[in-house]
């Protein structure tokens, strides 16, 4: 059917081209959630500090990201650093980089309005208890809004997956790279687009599916 030709893939092209790839589109997932998270909190608590000082950079920040493509930043931040600290720092790690900073703004939002749909009569028996800012935010509030989030978090992380497809713009090895190199080499481009396709919806559907389950568990549990 239209030449296609899809049993030239197998598990020695895949070992040698898709999997490398593969392990690093894992990677800069794993990396840029756990790093997007961990300055998205920290983002989303300046600008709840009700601290002119702390609210203005961080949402200049989250707000000047959320405005600006991905593929933009990518290519921006892999152009011009190595202009600034005078030496290349490799695709990988600028890869890297980009994810953490650009997802940031975005789990920024996410924790903020899971902090802000926690009852304000928590934070003031938290207050009326004696506790500061941070230990009412870290003992009461957090694990709440962490909790109420999960499934928007797991969300946000899955299209992280689909977007590290971008980073083939400046030459990082990952899952679509590892596809399109077999490809030329093996001159079947149309079928290691088309199986690449495949992976990514697999993927995405099968993970999209657990998060529909575990939504319907946790509004059990609410």
């Amino acid at each position: 059917m239209l030449g296609l030709d899809l049993s030239f893939l197998n598990w020695e092209i895949i070992s040698k081209f898709v999997m490398n790839g593969f392990i690093f589109s894992i990677q800069l997932t794993v990396i840029a959630t756990l790093g997007g998270i961990v300055l998205g909190t920290l983002l989303a608590l300046m600008r709840l500090s009700g601290r002119q000082v702390l609210m203005v950079p961080a949402t200049i920040y989250v707000n000047g990201m959320r405005s600006i493509p991905l593929v933009m930043v990518i290519l921006w931040f892999f152009l011009l650093v190595p202009t600034i600290i005078g030496k290349p720092i490799g695709a990988e790690l600028s890869a890297t980089i980009t994810f953490v900073a650009f997802e940031a703004a975005y789990f920024s939002e996410i924790m903020r309005a899971g902090i802000q749909s926690i009852s304000r009569g928590q934070v003031n028996a938290g207050r009326a208890l004696g506790m500061t800012y941070g230990q009412n935010m870290r003992l009461v509030i957090l694990p709440q809004a962490f909790r109420n989030m999960v499934p928007v978090l797991l969300t946000q992380t899955i299209i992280l997956f689909q977007d590290t497809s971008l980073v083939y713009a400046i030459g990082a090895y990952d899952l679509l790279k590892g596809f399109t190199t077999a490809g030329k080499i093996y001159g079947r481009p149309e079928e290691a687009y088309l199986l690449a396709a495949v992976v990514y919806f697999v993927m995405c559907y099968s993970l999209s599916y657990m998060v529909k389950q575990l939504n319907r568990r946790i509004a059990i549990i609410r």
